[in-house]
This record gives structure tokens, sequence and C-alpha cells, in this order.
């Protein structure tokens, strides 16, 4: 198995990104780490992926927290022996960031998405790298949506803060690459199998306008395979990426978009 014997630590299980990463990694071999704001979630998905013979732990660690992530992380090593990868997924609710016109956008919910995410990857890589730096080994990942990379309406900050976190993973390799430490953003389309997106699509087709499942098909049509990512898509990725297969990727970004965005 690609993972075997790796530690890995997946902040924000619980959400939809988080928890299909998790079981992609336990799969592969992995003993996984879950760690998220709401117990309930999280531990839901410690006890699916030890259901199917999987080796999982649950903590709640908040990941824009120094002191919560770096104590959890000395737990996990002191544990464990190792910390090999780390995978964030947190996420915001869309409510009140996105669908609205930015003429119209407050500055603090434009800004939120732009602090938070800024805040918690470089907190979440920088205490890994603490642990991983020392070894030589170890993979920082990340996940965006396309419009860290395209311009479109109604996103409001988080596009802003999208591109900020493929930013950080550049400035992350380029100053750990060296020391063995890998960093690698995964970027995919909206998520049609996220509950969340479902969210966003209303919000943005109920100020366009337009029937949701109109929105749906026309950014469905964008991509050359005429359908968004999936889940499982992502997760198999992710699984490679945090693989020594992988050894030569760094500081990239993985595009999971299906044609959507050709580079």
């Amino acid at each position: 198995m690609l993972l075997e014997n790796k530690n890995v630590v997946v902040y924000g299980a619980g959400g939809a990104v988080g928890s299909a990463v998790a079981h992609g990694f336990a799969r592969a071999g992995a003993k996984v780490f879950l760690t998220g704001l709401h117990p309930d979630n999280v531990n839901a998905v410690g006890k699916e992926i030890s259901a199917a013979g999987g080796a999982a732990e649950t903590a709640v660690v908040d990941a824009t927290d120094e002191k919560s992530v770096t104590e959890h992380l000395d737990a996990v090593v002191a544990a464990a022996g190792s910390i090999d990868v780390s995978f964030n997924a947190i996420g915001l609710s869309p409510r009140g960031l996105q669908g609205i016109p930015f003429a119209d956008l407050p500055v603090d919910n434009f800004l939120r998405p732009v602090t938070t995410y800024a805040q918690a990857h470089f907190v979440t890589a920088k205490s890994a790298a603490r642990h991983m730096i020392p070894r030589g080994s170890g993979v920082i990942m990340m996940h965006t949506p396309e419009p860290a990379r395209i311009s479109l309406p109604l996103v409001g900050g988080m596009s802003v803060g999208w591109a900020a976190m493929e930013a950080l993973n550049r400035a992350l390799s380029a100053e750990w690459a060296q020391y063995g430490v890998r960093s690698i953003c995964l970027r995919t389309t909206g998520l049609a199998d996220t509950p969340i997106i479902d969210t966003v699509w209303g919000l943005h087709a109920e100020t366009l306008g337009i029937p949701k499942d109109q929105l749906v098909a026309a950014e469905s049509a964008m991509t050359h395979r005429k359908r968004p990512t999936t889940l499982a898509e992502l997760a198999s990725v992710a699984v490679f990426l945090a693989s020594d297969e992988a050894a030569a990727m760094t500081g990239t970004v993985a595009n999971l978009t299906g044609g959507l965005i050709v580079d």
C-alpha cells in the first residue's frame, strides 16, 4: 500500500473533503489522526474508518490556533513517532461570504476567508514542519477550488483566500523542499457531491436570478469532461501525491479541474 506505516494528520476531517481524503489515506495503509472543531463529526469519520479496518484517532483542534495545533502534533509524535503528511481541509460556510456583489459585501466578510485560510494553513504547515524538517521528510497538503486561479463573480474574498493558499504552497516549498519537506496543493472544480457546494450554487443562482440547475449545467459545460471533479477523484490523487512515488512533485498545484483550467 502506498502509505503503509505513514502517519497522517487531517484538519477539518469532519467535512466532506477532509473525511474523503482521510478515508483514502486510511485505505492506503496510513494511520490517520483526525481533527476538527466539531467532535461529533470527527468521531463519526473515525468510527467509519475503524469499522473498515483502518487506524484512526480523533481530537478537537482549532487549526487557526498555534497552541492547539502544536500541542496536538507534539502528542501525535510522542505516541506515533512521526508526522509524515499534514492535510489541511478546513472550510468556511459560504453564507454571508458568497453570492454578494463586491459593492455590497462588508469589508469584514471579504476579509474573513482571506485571513482565516492564510492563518490556518500557515499555522498547520509551520507546526508540522517543526517535526518534519529534522527527519528530512514530510508532505504538506491543501485543497483549493478553481476560483483560486480564474476570476468568477460573486465569490467574494474566498477566491483571494484560495489564491493566497496557492501562493503559500509555493513559498513553503521554496524554503522547505531542500530539507525533504514537500508542499502540494490540489485544485478541483466545485465538488458536486459535497453538501456545501449546493449552498454555494444556490446563493449564486439566487443573486443571478436563474435556476440553480442552469448554473450547475453551465459550470459543468466549461470543463472538457462536461462534469465536475468528484470527491473520490480528489482522494485518489491525494493518496498518490502524499506517497513517496510523487517525490519529485513540490511547490506545485495538481490540476484536477478536468480541463476547466488548462495549464
